[in-house]
């Protein structure tokens, strides 16, 4: 059962081994998240293989590698999701990016890359928040930079190949008003200021924008937010495939939902992508530091530079990494492949012949592998990217209604 509110959802006070909120994640001493802990404090649930054979059997379609891999491994009413799915209900997707770089890192690709399985295998339409009003209030960034980036981010949004039949994206300096802005003030009503500063820590020093802003990432959860979309469809259920930092704010609105009418929103909830220097799951790469992450902007050369300077939990001498086998989780080059390498038999014989006792592969192999994983799709999200047209992000972002969205 799911703690009522208010409570202290950020797990960050100065007693704790770990700050996990939506704007920061690190752990006490350079150590590795508990996500045993987020789940317990959160009151998400596990994945379980359970459910993952379940989508398989539900889709006809194999699992996505980061189902299968754990990479989501957390989630708040998932199963609901597939009971009202079996029995012929619809439902849609809402997934969002904060648009505070240039470019995408590959951890911000992660829920895009499994927002469009998930689209894929479900056939359901989708939902993309740009939160350029957020990233304007926490960042130094003017409104107009904030547009831009929104803009610029979209494209590599779309460079992931969703459907423009299926998919509406929107940013909120563009959309906000209306039945959405009804939405908000309903919400807003039904959060108090204790609850408020409970769930994200919010302080008397923070300006009245900061308090604002949950309600306006909860409105895209509930269907009448979208009236061009969802005509006359206010109990069609809503799924957020997203980062565990961002529960709070699902978390809140999950608490109000029943009150205004709503089902609540169901999630599914991936672990952190790691930043290159950290030592195992310690943290999550920054866009505000180039050298923690590998961007879709990187050259080849770049990221073999990149990869080359990674933490490895292998050992410096042949012989000691054949007597001990590496590390695997200090070991962030293969956390990557294990992430993205494609062939899940490639990755079992990497893992036998590279972390266990008499294992013949070397630290050297793993970097050069996960170079050759990481430069393909870079490369290849930049050929989309590049094909990404001012028209194609004007479709993309035009209110429309979407006839074949369910097809």
């Amino acid at each position: 059962m799911e703690q009522s509110l208010p409570y202290d959802n950020r797990i960050d006070s100065e007693s704790s081994d770990q700050v996990v909120n939506p704007w920061e994640v690190s752990a006490k001493d350079g150590g590795k998240i508990d996500y045993d802990k987020l789940i317990d404090k959160f009151g998400c649930k596990r994945l379980d293989e359970s459910l993952i054979d379940r989508v398989e059997r539900l889709t006809g379609r194999q699992p996505h590698k980061f189902l299968r891999r754990g990479v989501f491994f957390a989630h708040r009413d998932f199963n609901e999701i597939l009971d009202a799915y079996e029995s012929g209900e619809r439902f849609y997707l809402y997934t969002g990016r904060g648009p505070s770089s240039e470019a995408l890192h590959l951890g911000h690709l992660i829920p895009f890359m499994f927002t469009k399985y998930l689209q894929e295998a479900f056939k359901v339409p989708l939902v993309i928040q740009l939160t350029d009003d957020e990233k304007f209030m926490w960042k130094n960034l003017t409104v107009e930079e904030s547009e831009r980036l929104a803009r610029e981010n979209a494209r590599d949004i779309i460079a992931c190949g969703f459907d423009v039949t299926k998919t509406f994206i929107f940013s909120d300096f563009d959309h906000v008003g209306g039945a959405f802005y009804k939405n908000m003030v309903k919400v807003s009503k039904c959060v108090t200021l204790n609850k408020a500063k409970g769930i994200f820590g919010f302080s008397g020093e923070d300006h009245i924008g900061k308090l604002s802003f949950p309600a306006v990432q909860a409105a895209p959860s509930f269907p009448s937010s979208f009236p061009h979309l969802f005509p006359g469809m206010d109990k069609l259920r809503c799924l957020i495939p997203c980062a565990i930092d961002q529960d709070p704010y699902f978390r809140m609105t999950r608490d109000v939902a029943p009150r205004l009418g709503y089902s609540k929103p169901a999630l599914i909830e991936s672990s952190f992508f790691p930043a290159l220097q950290a030592s195992g799951e310690n943290g999550k790469m920054s866009a505000s530091d180039p050298n923690s992450a590998i961007y879709v902007t990187d050259t080849a050369k770049d990221i073999k530079n990149k990869i080359n300077k990674a933490k490895s939990g292998g050992h410096q001498f042949s012989v000691d990494q054949h007597e001990l086998g590496a590390d695997l989780e200090k070991d962030i080059p293969f956390k990557y492949l294990s992430v993205f390498l494609e062939d899940d038999s490639e990755l079992e014989l990497i893992r036998k012949q590279y972390g266990e006792k008499e294992g013949i592969m070397q630290t050297g192999h793993v970097k050069k592998r996960v170079t050759e994983v990481l430069t393909e799709i870079v490369e290849r999200h930049r050929r989309a990217r590049a094909a990404v047209t001012d028209e194609m992000v004007e479709a993309f972002m035009a209110v429309r209604p979407l006839p074949s969205m369910f097809e």
